[in-house]
């Protein structure tokens, strides 16, 4: 079942859905429609999105799905736009984190589908907690007890996403801070030239002088001296700062889409776009 529904996690990515606004390019939308949609005619593509996002929740709960579960719930139901940030897919060390929120405090999100093995999750975890000290897995109710069993000595927290498209608030370990494993270098590599150059003048006054070639090992050099608690939260700080969206904006698209128009960054033209393509009958 899972290898004919490989073109769904196709569909609900950044690159397709570029396409289909910026390019009229509909080739994986339409193929998509033809193997799920049993008569799309006259619907809107809202309407066919919607119908798409149904099945997957009974039959295919990729990552996309659960991404945009954990939006949903926990930034948008839980936290503010206004005062959370969420990022995806940011390199860590030999890993990439799924998801992340940060509010006051930080926490990474693996997220392990029924489709998925926990076969890199230790490796994953220790990467995680170079750069974050809070980690949780969040997985299928089915996987959920062996999840469990795997972390029950460790501070990594574990979620259970339920069949109600919910998180489960029973079924549920909640992540310990751990500050043990904080590195330096792989939280100085996540971050943008502009945000470790924002770091360095906040803590010592002044950048580092020196050639281009030496720089970024200097300016590394210098945030290594910074206390390893204190480089922490001057990092989350400038990561707060990243995808900032209005909320205003963001509750004007469907649900199924939130994660996915988020974390694109829409500029004011893309919002017009975007609201005109959905609107629009499939052709």
């Amino acid at each position: 079942m899972a290898k004919n529904n490989i073109i769904l996690n196709r569909l609900f990515t950044q690159n397709t859905f570029s396409d289909m606004i910026h390019f009229d390019d509909t080739s994986i939308f339409d193929a998509v429609i033809r193997r799920y949609i049993n008569d799309p005619e006259d619907k809107s593509n809202e309407m066919l999105i919607s119908e798409i996002y149904s099945y997957m929740s009974n039959e295919y709960r990729n990552e996309y799905f659960y991404q945009n579960t954990l939006l949903n719930k926990l930034l948008l139901g839980k936290h503010s736009v206004n005062t959370t940030t969420a990022l995806t897919q940011i390199p860590i060390s030999k890993s990439k984190a799924d998801f992340i929120l940060i509010n006051g405090k930080a926490v990474v999100y693996e997220i392990k589908t029924a489709l998925d093995t926990f076969e890199r999750l230790n490796t994953q975890i220790r990467d995680y907690y170079k750069a974050f000290n809070h980690v949780c897995v969040v997985t299928s109710e089915h996987q959920f007890e062996q999840a469990c069993e795997i972390l029950k000595d460790t501070n990594v927290g574990v979620y259970c996403l339920t069949s109600q498209e919910t998180l489960s608030m029973t079924k549920r370990k909640e992540p310990i801070v751990d500050n043990s494993q904080l590195d330096h270098t792989t939280i100085f590599k996540i971050l943008h030239k502009p945000e470790f150059e924002s770091i360095i003048i906040k803590y010592f006054g002044e950048l580092p002088k020196t050639s281009q070639v030496f720089y970024y090992g200097e300016c590394l050099e210098r945030f290594s001296k910074i206390p390893i608690i204190d480089a922490y939260t001057l990092f989350l700080k400038e990561l707060k700062k990243r995808n900032k969206i209005e909320i205003c904006s963001l509750n004007k698209i469907p649900y199924e889409l939130k994660s996915l128009i988020y974390f694109l960054k829409p500029s004011d033209k893309d919002w017009q776009t975007i609201s005109q393509f959905l609107t629009n009958t499939h052709r």
